[in-house]
């Protein structure tokens, strides 16, 4: 895959991962209630999800499914439901002290299933990457080598961009430790996890 292609899909990609999202809003929700380190279990679940998407999108798997609402409406209220019951939890628990952040109340393996679903089950995600991905893809080529190219680049980008998002929530919360105010880090962090939650459902 020539350069040039690479680059321009990279500058594109970049603008849109940077710009508030689900995925980045849902970082910095947690990078403010359960600190970065915990937060990456999330973000290797959204990108595992992102992934899916992207290679979905490439070989023509996500047209089909956007041609099925109904399937997308049940990925939709599920994860909506469980982001708000998160925040309602996150809203009425103590807040949390930054050496015990990283002992957190949720699993491993919830906080991947969260990224997981948060990032796949919006359906203009899937269209987004229908519309982005293929012009990027040169026909005259091997399909295998440009997907993975373009999987990798887009990945390390959609990290990147989620990890300033969490470190950001964990110096908003660092602050509010140190002015005495660390009860407004779960209600700042239940608003945006009840945010996404009412995002994805009316997205």
């Amino acid at each position: 895959m020539d350069s040039t292609r690479l680059t321009t899909f990279a500058a594109s990609y970049f603008m849109v991962a940077l710009s508030p999202g689900l995925c980045m809003t849902l970082a910095m929700s947690l990078g403010i209630s359960i600190g970065v380190r915990r937060t990456l279990w999330m973000m290797a679940g959204e990108l595992v999800g992102i992934a899916l998407v992207g290679a979905c999108a490439v070989m023509g798997v996500a047209a089909l499914l956007l041609k099925a609402p109904a399937v997308f409406e049940v990925m939709k209220w599920i994860g909506a439901a469980y982001l708000l019951y998160m925040g309602w939890q996150t809203w009425h628990s103590s807040p949390l002290r930054p050496e015990q952040l990283a002992e957190g109340e949720h699993s491993r393996f919830a906080l991947a299933t969260q990224g997981f679903v948060t990032s796949t089950s919006n359906p203009k995600a899937w269209a987004f990457f229908v519309a982005l991905l293929p012009p990027f893809v040169d026909q005259g080529r091997p399909l295998a080598p440009q997907l993975l190219a373009l999987l990798a680049l887009m990945l390390v980008i959609e990290f990147a961009c989620m990890l300033s998002y969490a470190w950001g929530g964990r110096a908003l919360s660092e602050q509010l430790h140190r002015r005495g105010k660390a009860r407004w880090l779960n209600y700042v962090a239940a608003l945006l996890m009840a945010a996404v939650g009412c995002w994805l459902v009316l997205g």
